[in-house]
């Protein structure tokens, strides 16, 4: 009988090959994978993935990860690598949970753009028409406050031409009224907060330049007013349970907790604890639900939000968005008087802004590895992706390390780009 229970167990096994594009609802075998031959890449070249992300983790560069390679709607590639929590010799497994900080603002940006196209909220709107304290809002010009030449609108909140910053990347004046005002305070709710945003001066007049900041999370609380239902219920309704996105949320409850990674610190060569996954703020719901970095995702989970945006906002034949929408989020919206994106001094020449994505307009020395046409974002614990129109090409990679780092995106690029054969 033996053998007769191992030949039916080899049959199982090429069902589940076979037929895991069309499953659902069992983890990972809901993912359509495929050979990567199958969608024009070299499977021996997507090792050199394996080799590099072996050798970042012996550099101490990172303490693991996953890196998921999609082409053509299809995954080739689902690696897991080192430790998810070094100080306990816990692995990276393809259900571990990780903190994915500013890639909650491409889900917050699509809530909009849905409630955009059923006439719930208009990319035209002034902030006041969900917010009428946000009316009194000023510009700072040269020290002074003066009044803006319009307000900001749901547009300038999708592609960071609001002039709302975040404390980190204001001047001093504005850093203290982001304090005074608890913008981003975990334990105020989302909506109360807007109500001190007035307070809060503008770093230039809204469309004239490109500035990161808490647009997503202002951006949140107009998708909760628009609604009329909270934000962490809307991303249930309308984008997670939809998606099977089954362990993304704005917590880590505690019957998942066992699988949430460790967050570390990288400095002087070194990778200390952050944030224990045992005493984590994360273990706790917030009062305050940030649009802008406020989730913790898996790799499986978000690899299907992404191939839903690749695929023009339609997954397993439910559609998310119109193409329209798509469009908008995936090619550069920022006027060419704003210019680049910009982080401090560091100017990311060629690169725009969509309504939710960066998005590359042309090449030049920044990331010399990308592509033209490329779109993505990352978060603060050095989590990425990026997605390539012409190439059909999605990738995601994530870890857990402080402060933001581009090495495990750079350090894998062009490895990627080079495992396609068409």
């Amino acid at each position: 009988m033996d053998w007769y229970v191992h030949l039916i167990f080899k049959i199982f096994l090429s069902f589940i090959f076979v037929f895991s594009p069309f499953l659902h609802g069992v983890g990972l075998v809901d993912l359509p994978f495929i050979k990567p031959e199958k969608v024009g890449m070299d499977a021996k070249k997507l090792k050199r993935v394996d080799q590099k992300m072996e050798e970042l983790i012996k550099e101490d560069r990172l303490a693991g990860g996953i890196v998921v390679v999609a082409r053509k709607g299809k995954v080739v590639h689902f690696g897991t690598y080192g430790k998810r929590d070094l100080e306990n010799n816990l692995p990276v497994e393809k259900d571990t949970i990780f903190r994915i900080y500013s890639m909650t603002k491409a889900i917050t940006s699509v809530a909009a753009l849905m409630l955009n196209e059923e006439g719930k909220l208009s990319l035209d709107d002034p902030l006041s028409k969900y917010f009428p304290s946000l009316q009194a809002i000023k510009v700072l010009d040269k020290d002074e406050l003066v009044e803006p030449n319009r307000e900001a609108t749901v547009a300038d909140l999708l592609r960071h031409t609001s002039g709302l910053t975040y404390a980190w990347s204001s001047n001093k004046k504005i850093s203290q009224a982001l304090k005074d005002a608890g913008v981003l305070d975990r334990d105020k709710e989302l909506v109360p907060m807007m109500n001190g945003m007035d307070k809060v001066p503008l770093l230039f007049q809204p469309g004239s330049d490109w500035v990161y900041g808490c647009s997503t999370d202002v951006l949140g609380g107009l998708v909760e007013v628009a609604s009329g239902i909270p934000l962490d219920r809307f991303f249930r309704e309308r984008i997670f349970k939809p998606l099977e996105m089954e362990d993304t949320g704005f917590y880590v409850p505690a019957n998942k907790a066992d699988r949430f990674a460790a967050n570390y610190n990288f400095k002087d060569g070194k990778l200390t604890l952050k944030d224990d996954p045992k005493t984590s703020r994360y273990l706790e719901n917030p009062a305050f639900k940030s649009g802008g970095g406020g989730l913790c995702s898996t790799a499986q989970d978000y690899i299907r939000f992404l191939l839903m945006i690749e695929n023009g906002g339609k997954f397993y034949g439910k559609r998310y968005l119109k193409k329209k929408s798509v469009k908008l989020m995936t090619t550069n919206q920022v006027s060419e008087e704003a210019g680049w994106v910009t982080f401090g001094n560091q100017i990311r020449e060629g690169v725009g802004y969509g309504y939710g994505f960066s998005v590359r307009v042309k090449m030049s020395d920044w990331d010399p590895d990308g592509r033209v046409g490329e779109y993505g974002w990352g978060g603060a614990a050095s989590t990425h992706y990026w997605v390539s129109p012409k190439d059909e090409l999605v990738v995601l990679t994530l870890e857990q390390v402080m402060p933001y780092s581009f090495n495990t995106e750079w350090a894998l690029k062009g490895l990627i780009y080079d495992a396609l054969l068409d």
